[in-house]
């Protein structure tokens, strides 16, 4: 028994001391999740997803088809139109070698245009199209009028890209090509730009999001808007072959490319090295999904969101994954930096000499247009040819307090959404949700001052598969995400697996509040302040009635030298402590601490009262909640089978003593019916 007592006292100490990440407050399983759900397996495989707040409807991108859901409940099917491949496209598709499944049209863009039309482009068997839809009373309906897809969307069904509709100006960075190898970033539409085929700009790049910054709204200076790209690649600046890094790149929405020099290439294209510090020292970490969250009153403090996980050779189960945050105005001063320049020997080394005005790269603003810079036609070829060969920024974009605001061991983030949320106090706190590999949501704040606190998991889905969309309507306040054979729709303003005032306070959840009137715990959204209260600064349950547990402790009987389990199964993932008559209970020979209650083999010294606990920590104070309690007592096994003996013989003698008495009853009955009868 020692090696398990050993491991209970190492657990122990990281319970009552230093965690390594951040763990979930309460974690909550697919059989008792309160979510709505759709199958998508008997139509095939879901490829793309998107919320139509306007219309009330999810629409939903799949194998051979596109189907809308409402929004209000997603188990209601709205409408169905089929796109499938034809025989002869199958058949070619098969001759180039590819298989049954990819031999199909896997609708993988959806986006909503200036008109309220919708794109929709798919895969048709390695040979993408494209084709507009319209929506008219809920139901779907394909113009077929299909139009050449590439570049558009990749040609195989599972190859990583992004997409992103501005209007009509449709941004991509996918592959344009059969293979696969040739990846492209580009606007397609009225300007079409494209990337130069040059390795130094992309350089066997995985393409993972788009994100658009309205800049010129609230910039002081007239800058254009800007469209910034995230993916990894391998690192041309380094020595070592195919070191995979994370970048961010970033190019103008203006940008109509150059006039000689660049023709229909964007002039304004640079990019830079993402930093996430977490892992194993000198591995870069690979970015995975981002989400911007724009400031309203000025672009520059608007926050992106990352996870991303370590690149280590490590197994699955040792690997970690993290959350940063950027802000705007931090990767805008990398992109206004010096640059890195390719020698003569293939090293890259920071460009000292002189730079063309304005500084490669840059947005139209009022300063370039003052000294004639209209667009990007004006540029000289010189300052174009730098761009051309110079791509890459010196400077590192790394988060905002320098680290991680949120660490995890053995999990695999795959995908990020974040939305806002005013408390009663009118303090602006942000929710991330994020989903993982294995089918689970995160739900994790993060408030000034502060990194991130999961508040708790949500398993999504029954079986082990990766959350691949996520979005959030705010028509209907709903969470709908999706893997690739179910949809689902969760309210992430629940607020009723808070049972008490005490735990409702202590989760400092800004979605929820105390509800003093009613005693129950409810979404702030749309309540009176004056009959809920919260305290998201430091949890205090002072405001709290005083509460009690409902019940008397179990009285239980043990017997010495048989191990028996004492069960404490608290709401919460917080760590348990146990308490024998008012002392502290430590692991020993006789008590093994288990995460769901205590094996204990008694002697005659362990009766008494036992407490089973949690221990929160919030703000350096601690915050303990009894779960249950034990009056236990002690027998010996000796003296229990000499007792029950006891009881066997007294047992015994009662219902001879009472078998004798009722024939006595009888016998006298006998006689004085034979005297009546006589008479």
């Amino acid at each position: 028994m020692r090696p398990p007592l050993l491991l209970f006292y190492f657990l122990l100490g990281m319970n009552e001391g230093f965690a390594a990440s951040p763990k979930p407050r309460r974690s909550v399983p697919f059989k008792d999740m309160n979510l709505k759900q759709f199958k998508v397996s008997k139509f095939g495989g879901l490829s793309s997803l998107v919320v139509r707040d306007d219309i009330g409807q999810l629409v939903l991108g799949a194998r051979g088809k596109v189907l809308t859901l409402s929004l209000d409940d997603i188990t209601r099917k709205t409408s169905e139109d089929k796109w499938t491949v034809s025989a002869a496209d199958k058949a070619l598709c098969k001759m180039k070698g590819k298989g049954t499944e990819e031999c199909d049209n896997f609708i993988r863009t959806l986006h909503t245009t200036a008109d309220g039309k919708m794109l929709v482009c798919g895969t048709n068997a390695f040979n993408p199209a494209c084709d507009y839809m319209t929506l008219t009373d809920g139901k779907v309906s394909l113009e077929r009028k299909p139009v050449v897809g590439r570049g558009k969307v990749p040609f195989d069904p599972f190859q990583c890209f992004a997409t992103l509709m501005d209007g009509n100006a449709l941004y991509t960075a996918t592959s344009s090509n059969f293979l696969g190898t040739e990846i492209v970033f580009q606007r397609q539409g009225l300007n079409p730009v494209k990337t130069e085929m040059k390795r130094s700009w992309l350089n066997e790049p995985t393409m993972i999001s788009l994100s658009l910054v309205e800049a010129s709204k609230s910039s002081p200076t007239g800058e254009d808007d800007q469209v910034f790209l995230f993916f990894t690649e391998n690192a041309v600046e380094e020595r070592r072959g195919n070191v995979q890094v994370s970048r961010i790149a970033r190019v103008c929405k203006s940008d109509l490319g150059g006039k000689r020099t660049l023709q229909k290439k964007w002039t304004s294209f640079l990019k830079a090295r993402l930093d996430c510090p977490f892992g194993d020292v000198g591995s870069p970490s690979l970015v995975q999904d981002v989400f911007l969250h724009q400031d309203p009153h000025n672009w520059r403090d608007g926050v992106f969101y990352a996870i991303f996980t370590s690149n280590s050779e490590s197994s699955s189960a040792c690997s970690q994954s993290a959350v940063c945050a950027y802000k705007l105005s931090d990767v805008s001063q990398v992109f206004s930096g010096r640059f890195l320049t390719e020698r003569d020997t293939g090293s890259w080394d920071t460009h000292t000499g002189e730079e063309p005005f304005p500084h490669p790269g840059s947005c139209i603003d009022d300063e370039m247009r003052a000294k004639g810079v209209m667009t990007s036609l004006n540029l000289s070829d010189t300052a174009l040819l730098f761009v051309k060969n110079h791509p890459l920024m010196e400077g590192v974009v790394t988060p905002t307090s320098g680290k991680p605001l949120l660490v995890q061991a053995a999990t695999q983030f795959s995908k990020i959404l974040v939305d806002q949320v005013t408390s009663l106090d009118g303090q602006r706190h942000q929710i991330m949700f994020i989903g993982t590999d294995s089918g689970w949501l995160q739900k994790a704040v993060r408030s000034d001052g502060e990194d991130g606190r999961v508040i708790e998991e949500l398993q999504l889905f029954q079986s082990q598969q990766p959350v691949k969309f996520l979005q959030l309507s705010t028509r209907t306040g709903q969470l709908y995400s999706g893997t690739n054979d179910a949809v689902v729709q969760v309210d992430v303003r629940d607020c009723s697996r808070y049972t008490s005032c005490d735990d409702c306070l202590l989760a400092r959840d800004p979605y929820c509040g105390w509800d003093q009137i009613r005693g129950r715990c409810t979404s702030i959204v749309g309540v009176s302040a004056l009959s809920v209260i919260q305290s998201l600064s430091d949890g205090s349950t002072r405001m709290c009635p005083i509460s009690h547990l409902n019940k008397e402790p179990d009285v239980v009987y043990l017997t010495i030298g048989l191990a028996q389990f004492l069960q404490c199964s608290p709401k919460t993932n917080h760590p348990i402590r146990w308490h024998c008559s008012g002392r502290i209970l430590y692991p020993g020979p006789r008590h093994i601490l288990v995460s769901q209650g205590l094996i204990i083999t008694p002697s005659l010294s362990d009766a008494g009262l036992y407490t089973c606990e949690t221990a929160e920590a919030v703000k350096g104070r601690v915050y303990r909640q009894t779960v249950i309690q034990y009056l236990v007592h002690i027998q010996d096994s000796d003296s229990a089978l000499r007792s029950m003996e006891i009881a066997v013989i007294c047992l015994a003698a009662f219902a001879s003593a009472l078998t004798l008495l009722i024939a006595g009853f009888h016998l006298k009955a006998k006689k004085q019916n034979h005297v009546s009868c006589g008479n």
